[in-house]
């Protein structure tokens, strides 16, 4: 039995970790101006220079079913019997329900959808884990509990300049959160279950943004009793986010930190400037 594992280019994988595991990654394209990217072609550069212009806004094209036809196709040319395929959220794109559809019809391979329930980080995580797990030997319908059980810890707290972006591309479910945006602030945000965008808090400073993330942080320590995996991400914002991450090492040394980026596809939603950190059980120690 042979396992695989496709992702979009929300997961911001790096050119290491995909070499080193049986990954395809898919991408997903940014429109600019109406001049379309596969967001793996889109240097960040370019496009938090073209938001700075007073141009269209950016959009976002999931992956299309024929993209994801394509690259199942040729991993079972290659002999490839089963793929675990791990992608964005549903609570903000309707790509998982479309691809579950298609699945029903798809016959050269068995193929396992998985709702990371976020993105970045969260995503990434899953098809680490889902890489060493196949390195290991395992066969999807072993893997797949594991993968559900590694995504049930996970916690994310991020912290946007404005929910502009987020309001106008329709990935807030709280619309009236809105008010923030008034009032010069910081406002703080996570998925929640279903896997959708809310607001839950907001503070003045991005300093005060961290405060509110460490707390949780601190507490979730005193509830599990499973060692502890961080990620800080940053749309474009890298001073910050290195601040960030040696904080968390100084304050949890008990805990594994690590960084990631939020680009494009992700960004046209947040905005520049984007903060936050997520959290849940070391993928290493499974």
């Amino acid at each position: 039995m042979t396992t695989a594992i496709v992702t979009d280019t929300a997961s911001y994988l790096t050119a290491d970790q995909i070499a080193q595991n049986p990954i395809t990654v898919l991408p997903i394209t940014v429109i600019l101006g109406g001049q379309q990217y596969p967001e793996s072609e889109l240097s960040p550069q370019t496009f938090y220079d073209y938001l700075k212009t007073d141009n269209e806004l950016p959009t976002t094209a999931q992956v299309s079913l024929g993209q994801i036809e394509d690259a199942y196709d040729e991993l079972a040319r290659q002999g490839v019997d089963e793929i675990i395929s791990i992608h964005l959220s549903s609570g903000i794109t309707s790509f998982l329900s479309n691809l579950k559809m298609f699945c029903r019809t798809y016959t050269k391979a068995k193929i396992y959808p998985v709702d990371s329930l976020v993105a970045s980080a969260g995503e990434a995580n899953l098809c680490l884990l889902a890489g060493k797990l196949i390195k290991a030997g395992q066969t999807a319908e072993q893997i797949i509990p594991q993968l559900t059980a590694l995504r049930d810890t996970q916690q994310v707290y991020f912290a946007v300049d404005n929910l502009s972006h987020l309001a106008r591309t329709g990935r807030l479910s709280n619309r009236s959160a809105m008010i923030g945006n008034l009032l010069n602030i910081k406002p703080l945000l996570t998925f929640d279950d279903t896997g959708k965008i809310i607001a839950i808090d907001k503070e003045r400073t991005m300093r005060k943004a961290f405060g509110f993330i460490t707390d949780h942080l601190t507490a979730r320590l005193q509830e599990v009793d499973y060692p502890l995996h961080a990620t800080v991400i940053d749309a474009n914002n890298e001073e910050t986010a290195l601040r960030w991450q040696q904080a968390l090492h100084e304050q949890f040394p008990q805990v594994r930190v690590s960084r990631s980026a939020l680009g494009p596809a992700i960004s046209v939603h947040t905005g520049e400037k984007t903060m936050g950190v997520l959290w849940q059980q070391d993928w290493q120690s499974i």
